[in-house]
């Protein structure tokens, strides 16, 4: 047996995937378990390129979920853009509001609504970005969200090609 998501066989631990069906679970390294909850490496992750394909439904959950976390990268964006998915598999990827304790992330935008890793928002209001030099118009959506982990009043996002933070309160979820 190894990891189902990068194939190395040593420390192998169950990793529940929320949002499905009950019990769902997938066999990760250490490796992949610290990173999915913590920062992830880029180049640890290449290995999605063959894991997004596996015939395992939580694999893939879980692969499709890591891709929209690293949106960032170039490869990853590719990767997601190629991935096909059921209906229901892609429901199961975008039903992450809850963290594989159970809890709420915390993260919630203007009208309270909670907030998820890969939703997508609207801006309601012009935000200057510091560092970057344009503003943010009222109206844009920044799809594929981040969740700021140590931080529920904040998310990450992209607008006009740059990785920005922005915070909960001055978003809508879409």
């Amino acid at each position: 047996m190894s990891c189902a998501l990068c194939a190395t066989d040593t420390g192998l631990t169950p990793y529940p995937v929320t949002g499905g069906p009950d019990g769902a679970s997938v066999s990760l390294c250490a490796t992949c378990a610290e990173q999915i909850t913590g920062t992830p490496e880029p180049e640890h992750w290449r290995c999605l390129a063959a894991s997004m394909w596996s015939e395992d439904t939580p694999t893939q959950v879980m692969a499709a979920r890591m891709l929209t976390r690293l949106s960032d990268h170039d490869w990853a964006r590719e990767l997601s853009e190629q991935l096909w998915l059921e209906d229901d598999t892609r429901k199961w990827v975008e039903n992450i509001a809850e963290d594989a304790g159970g809890n709420e992330t915390g993260h919630r935008d203007s009208n309270g609504v909670p907030l998820a890793l890969g939703d997508t928002v609207v801006l309601i209001k012009d935000l200057t970005v510091k560092g970057a030099n344009f503003t943010a118009k009222r109206g844009t959506a920044v799809r594929g969200i981040a969740l700021v982990h140590d931080n529920p009043t904040q998310i990450e996002g992209r607008v006009e090609g740059q990785r920005i933070v922005i915070l909960t309160e001055f978003v809508k979820k879409r």
